[in-house]
């Protein structure tokens, strides 16, 4: 079996995706994600010009082969544009491996770990209220963990906070909208969110809450230390993750546990971090991380540093990613939760998949492969559309994380 073509698909059904679909000659294809968002051309770029011309007459069954030859052969490695192009890649031909080999591709991965995937929402509003409303509505969803995130009184918009409490997608304008930040009035807060939540709800719901790396590390080791009687699950990303030594600082103060990883793409920027038990969750996700092949890496290490994984699931992820997740999360032995925003009906119709639902879990299915495809008819129906994250200040002006 040989590659004969590759085609990289962009498409807008609400929010930007990119998609390469892998052809053999014996008509058995794979799909893979390589969405980045904000920067969604850049990777098809990658892709059309520099990776599929790679592809043709390769031996689809050469997984690993084709990951090396991809990274070592660019020399210029790493960085999200390269880390997801070869996901890409990497995620269509265990895909295609699956289906040859008439099994799910968690089972060419080792079988089952556990039953089902278990999963956090997101309940956000800019009042207690709002917040109050939202975490009982996904209770009632059958969800066992929740994140929460709250609108700060005195700042007129909240990265997190979204009127569009089901399909959230914070990449909203065509260039960066701006919004203000005050870490003064955000640290006086949050606590007394979490105290008002597990009031209302009692102890058993896990709950968790993203910091979106805005503090410094004794900002953040004041936070997790004032939520210690709330028994969060995790605070994900409380700091720029750029310097793994800042994370030693909050360990040294505080027991809420810690999560981050969302934006790292190799194993050698969760290498550190992971060794050293400085957090309890790695959160990098197949399409940033290199694939499938690379994740797995990844996971392994944190499995002998009792490190669970804790997979990005956010709306820039398209199903095939979603689908490629599930696999490894129901596969691994460590895993600890995965993110689920739910995507909108026209972002399913597009992507038709096996994975579904149910009681708080996602299951991937058990269709050989992936069990997630593209209609490429329906996706030419959704041109791409700009789209940019917004940015932050300070109230004097300075630029400042999330």
């Amino acid at each position: 079996m040989k590659i004969v073509d590759a085609r990289v698909i962009v498409t807008c059904p609400g929010r930007n995706f990119v998609t390469l679909k892998i052809i053999t000659d014996e008509g058995v294809t794979g799909v893979g994600d390589a969405t980045l968002n904000g920067r969604e051309l850049a990777v098809e770029s990658y892709l059309r010009d520099h990776v599929v011309p790679l592809l043709i007459g390769r031996d689809p069954a050469r997984i690993e082969d084709t990951w090396q030859y991809l990274y070592q052969g660019a020399y210029w490695r790493r960085g999200p544009v390269t880390m997801s192009a070869i996901a890409a890649v990497d995620t269509a031909l265990w895909d295609i491996k699956g289906k040859v080999a008439g099994l799910p591709v968690y089972d060419l991965l080792g079988g089952r770990s556990r039953t089902g995937v278990t999963v956090y929402g997101h309940a956000n509003g800019e009042t207690m209220d709002e917040i109050l409303v939202e975490v009982a509505r996904y209770l009632d969803l059958g969800y066992r963990a929740v994140r929460v995130q709250s609108g700060v009184p005195g700042i007129p918009r909240t990265y997190g906070v979204s009127a569009d409490k089901m399909f959230y997608e914070p990449a909203d304008a065509a260039l960066p909208t701006e919004t203000t930040w005050s870490t003064e009035r955000y640290l006086a807060h949050v606590p007394s969110v979490f105290a008002r939540v597990r009031d209302e709800f009692g102890p058993d719901v896990r709950l968790l809450h993203d910091v979106h790396h805005r503090l410094t590390p004794i900002e953040a080791a004041r936070l997790g230390r004032s939520l210690e009687p709330y028994g969060l699950t995790w605070i994900e990303d409380p700091v720029p993750a750029e310097l793994p030594e800042g994370f030693r600082i909050i360990r040294q103060h505080t027991t809420t546990p810690i999560a981050t990883g969302e934006v790292f793409n190799t194993i050698w920027d969760a290498a550190q971090l992971i060794r050293e038990q400085l957090i309890d969750y790695i959160r990098m996700t197949v399409v940033h991380s290199g694939g499938i092949t690379h994740l797995r890496r990844v996971f392994d290490l944190a499995a002998l540093h009792h490190v669970r994984s804790g997979s990005h699931g956010a709306t820039d992820l398209s199903p095939v990613c979603m689908a490629a997740a599930l696999h490894l999360d129901i596969a691994i032995p460590n895993f600890g939760l995965q993110e689920y925003m739910r995507h909108t009906p026209e972002t399913d119709a597009v992507f038709p998949h096996e994975y579904h639902y149910e009681d708080g879990y996602l299951h991937p299915g058990d269709a050989p492969g992936l069990g997630v495809d593209i209609d490429e008819a329906a996706a030419a129906r959704y041109p791409y559309a700009p789209a940019y994250l917004p940015v932050n200040r300070l109230t004097d002006g300075t630029l400042h994380p999330w």
